[in-house]
């Protein structure tokens, strides 16, 4: 049986605020991250019309070191926010459509001969960039998927007994379509849990839509999107990420996190629950929530918002439940 979790309130920071008040967090260092966030998602909207928090989501995934999987319906813009996010920092990008045909050499690269030095080397594939599309990631076999496997988690590449490693930053962010069965291949768990995300991308709505048309009725081949800049470097990048990494969080919290997750293994509607990388990925990903919210200490309202998105991938439901036709984020609320 599950364990009942009592609620934790936001609503007194005072002991909270006094723990921090020694903390090596600064108020300028908040906001270097709040105005860095605030300029990428004011390039990125010269473009796209809300998805609010699709955007803070991949900036958590990309100051975590994580990867991120856009699941949606096509034509709502997944491809175009990678796109755009790559643009607004200054790194390298590359897109890879996975096709049913695709190789792992074709991802990661391979040995040639060289006829010169008689030597073989290394030419590297497109997964070597700092930001890599992966276009309809499930339109790939199994063994092409895998390859994947080794690069997203410990950011290094194996090939003929040599290691190569990769530069920093590395995130991969990969699209699928959910309702498309015909020729796709369904993600194992094993590749699911390396992502720190899978975030559903919704349609927008009545007058969202009104404003894609609006801006785009005199510009059919989309030049504005040559308007969008790079507006921080790597080493923005790496100075924000050690900044979260210093965010502060109480014990109590930490242990609410982990009551979370062990719940989904205990939970009687779970045929499989979340592993301790999703408790990582909770963590990491609260204390990123936190800083994108103006504050240097997590709250219990920064961990539930990144639950959801954090384990709806990363669990199995009964065959009985599924059938029922129950959701995920019913059980992972009730947690």
């Amino acid at each position: 049986m599950e364990e009942n979790l009592e609620p934790i309130s936001s609503d007194n920071l005072a002991e909270t605020e006094s723990v921090i008040s020694t903390f090596k967090v600064s108020n300028d260092e908040i906001k270097l991250i709040t105005d860095s966030v605030s300029s990428i998602k004011a390039e990125i909207q010269k473009v796209v019309v809300g998805q609010d928090k699709t955007l803070d989501l991949m900036l958590i995934a990309m100051l975590t070191g994580g990867h991120v999987l856009l699941e949606g319906m096509p034509g709502i813009a997944k491809t175009l926010m990678a796109k755009l996010l790559a643009k607004t920092i200054d790194v390298n990008f590359n897109r890879i459509q996975f096709t049913p045909d695709l190789m792992p050499s074709d991802v990661i690269g391979t040995s040639v001969f060289s006829l010169k030095t008689s030597e073989f080397y290394f030419n590297k594939g497109p997964i070597f960039s700092n930001l890599v599309l992966i276009d309809e990631i499930n339109r790939s076999p199994a063994k092409t998927q895998a390859a994947l496997f080794e690069v997203m988690e410990e950011l290094q590449v194996s090939v003929d007994g040599t290691t190569h490693a990769m530069e920093f930053p590395f995130m991969v962010l990969a699209t699928q379509n959910p309702i498309e069965q015909e020729g796709t291949y369904k993600l194992p768990e094993a590749q699911l849990d390396r992502f720190i995300f899978r975030i559903m991308v919704d349609y927008p709505d009545l007058l969202q839509e009104q404003q894609i048309l609006h801006r785009f009725k005199e510009d059919f081949t989309q030049t504005n999107l040559d308007n969008v800049n790079a507006v921080i470097t790597v080493s923005n990048l790496k100075t924000m990420k050690d900044i979260i990494q210093r965010i502060f969080i109480k014990d109590e919290l930490i242990d609410y996190i982990a009551k979370i997750v062990v719940n989904t293994r205990n939970h009687p509607y779970l045929f499989l629950g979340a592993s301790p990388r999703a408790s990582m990925a909770i963590l990491k990903s609260s204390k990123a929530m936190a800083a994108l919210n103006g504050r240097e200490f997590v709250t219990p309202d920064d961990i539930r918002a990144v639950t959801f998105e954090t384990l709806n991938h990363r669990i199995i439901l009964t065959p009985e439940k599924e059938m029922e036709g129950i959701e995920p984020e019913k059980i992972i609320n009730d947690i």
